[in-house]
């Protein structure tokens, strides 16, 4: 196990010399050849460019130069990504004949510039459908605190190499909760940043007004490290903002003073597992909130999400659909074949609605600059569990793993799931939920849950 538990400390002892970042990488290599057989993390491994690149860094650092302030840190990303030389799975079968990608997403590329190096692509469900990171080509990635649980999905992998230890960072993306939900079951830091962001350029997409791309870490400042680094316009993806990058990193220290913070009610407080209501209460109560404030129609802005996904993640596959439906994973190419028969009528509905929600929230915002609620309403369940007791109820488990997170996605909001370790019991996961572009507070108040011990992200022990 690498003795540097985040990126932070890690960089440090390279630049003071305690060790390098080809140890650093060597080590993070045999950690993942020695470990991945159980953990089923990766997809794809790449030894050969990682070392090279870490020579480069360790020869930078000693002529004097920056290599940037991630020197040295291993990442991997979720494996929607492109990555020079490697094919784009995106969690599929068909995507493996095509050609490997030419060159590096924008995000990975801004992550390489900051001096970090990427090892590797990550496990996911296919074509990002899912929440459980139970994959029919590439196997199930089980949670690193109970190999017999899930890891939550979809960018699984990602999470779960994190909480292992295999790497500090991660990238993943988030549709309707796949950054949180397993940033939640696996009990370490996921952020999702505000919708347009950060540039999704070179990524495999599922739904295009839906998806975010963002990373996960063990600390905060892990997290606002690789935020920073990857924020900026790309003129590439026209759904990137234009706004200059907002840096993040100097807020962490400014704790919670002067923010007006409350826990959402009503829909959000519906359905949860004791040791969920349990670090909700922990959380809120660090934070000395005692307000609680209504999302306006949350239930009715999840089921407008289902619409949006189900019908622009099957146009994407049309044709796919047509000539290779045996070539699907059977689960995907089902809620595929059922959004391709959506009615067009409800499709402009929820697009409608959408509109009247976002404005709603933003009248929200004016009274509160944070607010709280769960991530997933259960802690991890088990790989075979299919269904999940809600308010008495029996339902389907893998759509209501996103109980409380696709009412955010919705409408784009910066949200930041804090992982709650409670003693002989799995982790929990809070959202810390702010106004667009509002990433420096969500990560204020994760970064003064951190300092007071309240949220911590210790490598898992199985």
């Amino acid at each position: 196990m690498t003795p540097f538990p985040n990126a932070a400390s890690l960089t440090r002892a390279i630049y003071q010399g305690e060790t390098t970042a080809r140890s650093v990488i060597e080590d993070t290599l045999a950690q993942v050849e020695a470990r991945d057989g159980t953990l089923n993390c990766f997809t794809a491994v790449t030894t050969e460019a990682a070392l090279q690149q870490a020579t480069r860094v360790d020869d930078a650092i000693a002529s004097g130069k920056d290599p940037g302030p991630l020197a040295g840190v291993p990442f991997a990303v979720k494996n929607l990504y492109d990555v020079e030389g490697i094919v784009t799975l995106a969690g599929s079968k068909i995507n493996r004949e095509n050609s490997p990608a030419t060159q590096d997403a924008t995000l990975v590329a801004r992550m390489k510039a900051a001096g970090a190096i990427l090892v590797g692509s990550l496990n996911m469900d296919e074509y990002a459908y899912g929440f459980v990171t139970i994959n029919s080509h590439d196997g199930a990635t089980p949670n690193p605190h109970d190999l017999s649980r899930m890891s939550g999905g979809s960018s699984g992998g990602s999470a779960a190499a994190v909480a292992a230890g295999l790497v500090p960072i991660t990238l993943g993306s988030d549709t309707n909760g796949s950054i949180r939900v397993p940033a939640a079951l696996c009990g370490i830091y996921g952020l999702k940043p505000t919708y347009g962001r950060l540039s999704r350029k070179g990524s495999f997409l599922f739904v295009s007004s839906l998806d975010h791309l963002g990373p996960f870490a063990r600390s905060v400042r892990d997290l606002a490290v690789a935020f920073d680094v990857m924020q900026g316009p790309d003129p590439a993806d026209p759904v990137c903002t234009d706004r200059p990058a907002d840096l993040v990193m100097q807020a962490l220290s400014e704790g919670i003073q002067g923010l007006r913070i409350a826990v959402a009610g009503d829909h959000f407080a519906l359905g949860m597992q004791s040791e969920v209501a349990a670090g909700l209460e922990k959380v809120a109560k660090a934070l000395q909130v005692n307000d609680t404030v209504t999302l306006p129609e949350a239930a009715r802005a999840r089921a407008a999400a289902f619409i949006l996904t189900a019908c622009e993640g099957s146009q994407l596959h049309i044709d796919r659909l047509r000539t290779r439906p045996m070539d699907f994973d059977v689960a995907t190419r089902d809620r595929f074949l059922a959004g391709a028969l959506v009615p067009s009528g409800w499709y402009i509905q929820a697009q409608r609605f959408r509109r009247w929600y976002r404005d709603r929230m933003r009248d929200l915002f004016q009274s509160v600059d944070v607010i709280l609620a769960p991530t997933v309403p259960c802690v991890a369940p088990p790989l075979d569990q299919t269904t999940l007791e809600i308010e008495g109820k029996l339902v389907p488990l893998r759509p209501n793993l996103g109980l409380y997170t696709q009412p955010l996605s919705f409408i784009g909001l910066p949200i930041v799931s804090v992982p709650v370790h409670q003693p002989g019991k799995l982790p929990v996961g809070i959202q810390v939920i702010g106004a667009p572009y509002q990433e420096a507070k969500v990560l204020r108040v994760a970064a003064y849950l951190e300092k007071q011990g309240i949220t911590t992200a210790p490598i898992a022990q199985p």
